[in-house]
């Protein structure tokens, strides 16, 4: 059932039958812009990527890390970033078009999907990334002692589908993060919630379990429960280096909000800290929420 044959009828070399979930993949160039692709996993819209304008940033929630990489370190140093999720590679291509030399490391389960998206969307020659096949909790316990306190920013954006898997919410996964940031390295891991947001405090108050600093990012409505979409949060060990962060947050196209110190710790209102015997995954969104306009 898990074959890597595409549906029939459709153009194979631009779907693959992911084997580890059974989910289809599938890349559709804009009608509008030539150069623009979007990466869908089971009919969910999962990456957007720009080729002649990596350094665009079309999703929301992507724009909202993409902050975080302009922010954790001087304006065009390289950094070495680390990726838990790979989708269409569109954050490894804002580090690679902003901050040349970088050093990127990709933990993506799907082969088949970086085989899809390496063909079709190929990297600038000479990118200093390498990807590691596999789940990424487990990955993550065998990366190279030479990573440990060199990690300037780790990215969390694992998806199976539309959900993000409960191994991977957990207070014991984020501990096997910490000791791999190096000093005033962050993380910023995309949350999917819908009303209520249950889930994404829970993860605020796990991620301020494990790190000295948390602040997190979402337009108004998604913060007042109303509706599905998603919440970026950062955490580190150093503050922050957010002080241009709600200017640049206001000014997006989407326009979000930073909630940090007191603000945050009413958001998470004695949320539960995730651990590995509670931990759950990310509430399904309707089917509604994906349907195009």
């Amino acid at each position: 059932m898990a074959s890597r044959r595409a549906s029939d009828d459709a153009d194979s070399s631009l779907e693959r039958r992911l084997t580890t979930s059974g989910h289809l993949a599938r890349l559709e160039e804009s009608r509008g812009q030539h150069g623009a692709w979007t990466l869908y996993v089971d009919g969910t819209p999962q990456s957007h990527v720009d080729l002649e304008h990596p350094e665009w940033l079309g999703f929301e929630y992507v724009r909202r890390i993409g902050h975080a990489v302009d922010l954790v370190r001087p304006e065009g140093e390289p950094i070495t970033a680390l990726h838990l999720g790979g989708g269409a590679l569109t954050l490894p291509r804002y580090v690679i078009a902003t901050r040349p030399g970088s050093r990127q490391q990709v933990v993506e389960l799907e082969s088949e999907l970086v085989e899809l998206v390496r063909e079709v969307l190929p990297l600038p020659r000479g990118a200093q990334l390498r990807v590691r096949h596999g789940d990424a909790r487990e990955v993550l316990e065998k990366l190279p002692a030479g990573l440990d306190g060199a990690v300037d920013l780790a990215v969390v954006d694992i998806f199976s589908g539309a959900r993000t898997p409960a191994h991977v919410t957990s207070a014991e996964f984020y501990g096997l993060l910490q000791p791999r940031l190096a000093p005033g390295g962050i993380v910023a891991v995309n949350v999917a919630d819908g009303a209520g947001l249950a889930f994404a405090r829970s993860q605020a108050a796990t991620l301020g379990h494990v790190f000295g600093y948390v602040a997190i990012a979402a337009d108004t409505s998604m913060l007042k429960g109303r509706r599905f979409g998603n919440v970026v949060m950062y955490a580190s060990d150093a503050e922050l280096p957010f002080a241009q962060l709600p200017r640049r947050l206001a000014s997006d196209p989407a326009p979000a909000k930073l909630v940090e110190g007191d603000e945050l710790v009413h958001f998470i209102a004695g949320a539960p800290v995730v651990t590995d015997a509670t931990a759950v995954p990310s509430p399904p969104p309707a089917r509604s929420v994906f349907l195009a306009r």
